[in-house]
């Protein structure tokens, strides 16, 4: 079982295990500067050799200290202690600096997959999510990579190093300590099992919380006009009472785990500090052997928990290796396969297309219809026929179920997304805005650079070019999150003077008119009629003044095609469209 992003559930996570193979396969994507990992763990290695030397010293100057005090090597272990503090920054620093690159590398894998994600993806996952994928996954993969990893390699330098110089020190209180530190591990490994999972889970909350408040905040005029904030309040406090509980068995775990590991360590450094005073009363070590090994101990802790922590972390990277990696997989749009084509004077046509944007709904029923060069092909019908889907398809947003979309014969299918899109202006009924300025939408996705005459010409020729120069910045003005500063008809405006900066070939209008009032809407007209000549031009409207003059008219009823011809033969042959007609064009 899957959510929406394809991503296994905790429950799931919890029984599958690190896969180290997949890990670096991923870390490979970006192209990892490895000798600056390398570089960081040697330091690091350095480091912890000379922390490993100090409590050696440290017996030698303590057990001096019954003849004289040796200056030197007092002097000697200071310096110890100043280099591998010095030692450790240093590969500290390499070691963020790796990981920065590493994450910025895996962000910059999954935007570029992003954007050339198909709009059906986008369908279905929530943006939210996407972002967290995006930040908070990335992240931990990093934080792996960089920070738990080398310190995971240094812990067991240190563990092992320290073992050994133990040994050689007195045997039997090195087997005392190397018992006492597992029984440590017993008591921790629950906790810091049970603090996994429920890092796990936050991060899942975390991203369904993201991507509500994504979607909500980004639709904020319709919660007002709908007077929707009790039910989004509603909603947002139980998602936010879902992550409290989780984060109350965090803080739960986490103030449990201190205290508990404060007790064993205390009780385990009383007996073998006890253990090591009755060696000493009996002559066996020397009181410098004793806080010697001490000493030892204390290195040896701190690499223990480390450890521990470690698997906590890989256990948490694993759910993000697995989204990211599900992410990336995902099948992308090739804008770059297949053959150029010219669309000028070729017939675009559909034939026997079925489409369904789920299973178990079927939108278009082998539809079939054919847009001659220079002509106008506009789509009538109740909402909710299928006339935006077909627009979709020929933008191939989405892929036909059965059936072809074809341009002078040939499937598009075959023909470079890049190139295909180029060729085609549409202008839909919520015209997209982007955030930026003027200049920035009219521009979006054009190369090359336009001088600000060829900016007010199509401005002039969209009827567009008075608002924007009463606007502070004029072209450089920004219009806002979405286009909010602007108003529903400017943002059409601004919608056809980018398709007229586009020169289509191919021209689709998607209730293009819609937003504009009574005198706008006759000066857009006169806009378009420039603007669809010589073109092939595609119509959807439910405004008679738009269609009514088209060449072609295809009546669209539940995804069908219920009958075609110009305006006058559809009122002479079809009455479904003669009695859609007259109620919605009040004829």
């Amino acid at each position: 079982m899957q959510n929406q992003m394809g991503a296994e559930t905790p429950k799931e996570m919890k029984r599958e295990q690190f896969k180290f193979r997949d890990f670096i396969s991923l870390i490979n994507r970006t192209k990892p500067r490895y000798w600056q990992l390398y570089l960081g763990l040697a330091l690091g290695m350095v480091s912890t050799g000379a922390q490993l030397v100090v409590p050696k010293f440290t017996k030698d100057l303590i057990n001096g200290f019954a003849h004289h005090f040796n200056v030197q090597l007092m002097i000697m272990v200071i310096v110890l202690f100043i280099v591998s503090a010095v030692i450790s920054a240093i590969s500290g620093s390499v070691l963020g600096i790796f990981g920065e690159h590493v994450v910025a590398g895996l962000r910059r894998s999954l935007w570029d997959k992003l954007v050339r994600l198909p709009v059906s993806y986008f369908d279905e996952v929530k943006t939210g999510e996407i972002t967290s994928r995006l930040v908070n996954d990335s992240s931990q993969i990093k934080d792996l990579l960089a920070v738990s990893f080398p310190r995971m390699v240094t812990s067991i330098l240190q563990l092992v190093g320290a073992l050994v110089i133990m040994l050689f020190m007195d045997w039997h209180m090195t087997i005392v300590m190397f018992v006492a530190v597992p029984l440590v591990m017993v008591v921790m490994l629950p906790i810091m099992r049970a603090t996994g999972k429920i890092g796990r889970q936050r991060q899942d909350k975390l991203a369904k919380f993201n991507g509500t408040t994504e979607s909500t905040l980004s639709e904020i005029r319709l919660v007002k006009s709908s007077n929707g904030e009790k039910y989004e309040t509603k909603t947002g406090f139980g998602e936010i009472q879902d992550l409290y509980k989780i984060g109350l068995k965090e803080a739960i775990y986490d103030s449990i785990s201190g205290p508990v590991m404060t007790m064993v360590m205390m009780a385990m450094f009383v007996g073998i500090l006890s253990y090591g005073a009755l060696r000493v009363i009996n002559g066996e070590i020397t009181m410098g052997t004793l806080l010697s090994l001490l000493m030892y101990l204390f290195q040896i802790t701190g690499p223990v928990v480390s450890l521990g922590q470690f698997f906590s972390d890989l256990s948490k990277t694993n759910g993000s290796t697995m989204r990211v990696r599900e992410l990336l997989s995902q099948p992308e749009e090739a804008l770059d396969l297949g053959h150029d084509i010219d669309t000028e004077g070729k017939d675009l046509a559909m034939n026997d297309v079925s489409f369904a944007y789920s299973d178990d709904a079927q939108v278009l029923h082998h539809v079939n219809f054919e847009a001659k060069p220079n002509t106008v092909t506009a789509f009538a019908g109740p909402s909710g026929g299928g006339k935006s889907t077909i627009f979709s398809l020929i933008e191939r947003y989405y892929t036909p179920a059965k059936g072809q979309v074809t341009i002078g014969g040939q499937d598009i299918s075959g023909v470079n997304l890049t190139d295909w899109r180029s060729q085609i202006g549409l202008v839909s009924q919520d015209s997209a805005i982007m955030s930026g300025t003027v200049r920035h939408n009219l521009t979006y996705g054009l190369e090359g650079e336009y001088s600000d005459e060829e900016l007010w010409n199509v401005l002039q020729m969209a009827y567009a070019e008075d608002f924007v120069r009463e606007m502070p910045q004029q072209l450089d003005t920004e219009v806002g999150e979405r286009g909010v500063k602007v108003s529903g008809g400017q943002r059409q405006r601004i919608a056809i003077a980018r398709a007229f900066l586009r020169d289509p070939k191919i021209l689709m209008l998607d209730e293009a008119t819609a937003s504009l009032d009574s005198e706008s809407e006759a000066m857009i007209q006169k806009a378009l009629t420039k603007l669809m000549k010589d073109r092939t031009t595609l119509i959807i409207a439910h405004r008679l003044s738009t269609i009514v003059d088209a060449n072609q008219i295809y009546f669209i009823e539940n995804g069908t095609v219920t009958g075609h011809g110009n305006h006058q033969e559809l009122l002479d042959s079809h009455p479904v469209y003669k009695e859609y007609v007259e109620n919605q064009f009040k004829l």
